[in-house]
């Protein structure tokens, strides 16, 4: 079956979801759907080469994507379970247990060596509106995508670029030295203005300093941890919403590790 490698994604099976927005800019992720997964199974191993299954342990979704391994003649099974959405509960967990099961196959893998996407006001659309506490509530109604993207050697993002709704650049990851192998364009229509590289803006890191007890990290690397966040101005709010941390000092090594990667490869406040 190792000959049937995951391809990596195309540019328009790529979207854009804000993460955090505040006055001074906004945040996006980088996600796709489920439709892309059936999508990518299909070419890879063919319309009757897998299959899908749900199943229900104590209150949770699972979804167990199977492929049939012709060498060995037998189906090989990958299991995870999913997280409920805002709106149908029951189908955004299948959806979303279906995705994190093609994600343990590698598809998609590739979307967590994506860089902290910031979209400074000045590129962004951003509204806000006072509740009765007086409290400044932000939103932003342009929807961004990805024009075209590039990955490395080790299947990492190296280069990328966003647009907004007319086609302008808002945001763009240039590649450094060597090592581009696939470079995928997007369909959808990204003017012929000059690509405009999005600067960070300095900002403080509103959500505080990283917690020191109860680690599952050592001390050296919480204190790289939050040296690389004042280094590029990236908050730790930004960090804990992309991956869904509760505790920043009780996060396992392996996520430590994605967390420091894409910082290392964000621009300091310096450089912006």
């Amino acid at each position: 079956m190792e000959q049937n490698l995951i391809r990596l994604l195309k540019a328009d099976e790529i979207e854009c979801r804000v993460s955090v927005i505040k006055e001074s800019g906004l945040s996006l992720l980088l996600y796709k759907d489920a439709r892309v997964d059936q999508k990518i199974l299909d070419e890879t191993f063919g319309i009757f080469g897998w299959k899908r299954s749900h199943q229900s342990i104590e209150g949770n979704l699972y979804c167990t994507v199977e492929i049939f391994d012709k060498e060995k003649e037998e189906w090989v099974a990958k299991q995870d379970v999913g997280t409920t959405g805002y709106a149908e509960k029951e189908k955004s967990q299948a959806s979303d247990s279906f995705k994190r099961a093609g994600f343990n196959w590698g598809i998609g893998r590739e979307l967590y060596t994506a860089p902290f996407i910031w979209i400074p006001a000045g590129k962004a659309s951003i509204m806000y509106k006072e509740d009765q506490n007086k409290v400044k509530r932000f939103s932003c109604n342009e929807r961004f995508s990805v024009s075209s993207i590039q990955y490395n050697d080790d299947r990492e993002i190296c280069a990328l670029v966003i647009v907004n709704d007319s086609g302008h650049t808002v945001y763009e990851l240039e590649e450094k030295g060597a090592g581009a192998t696939i470079a995928c364009k997007g369909t959808g229509g990204a003017s012929g203005n000059k690509a405009e590289t999005a600067k960070k803006p300095a900002q403080k890191n509103t959500a505080g300093k990283v917690q020191k007890d109860s680690a599952s990290i050592s001390k050296e690397q919480i204190d790289s941890l939050q040296a690389e966040l004042d280094r590029t101005g990236v908050t730790m709010e930004t960090v804990q919403s992309r991956y869904q941390i509760k505790e920043p000092g009780a996060m396992s090594a392996e996520l430590y590790g994605r967390v420091m990667s894409a910082l290392k490869r964000t621009k300091s406040t310096e450089a912006a």
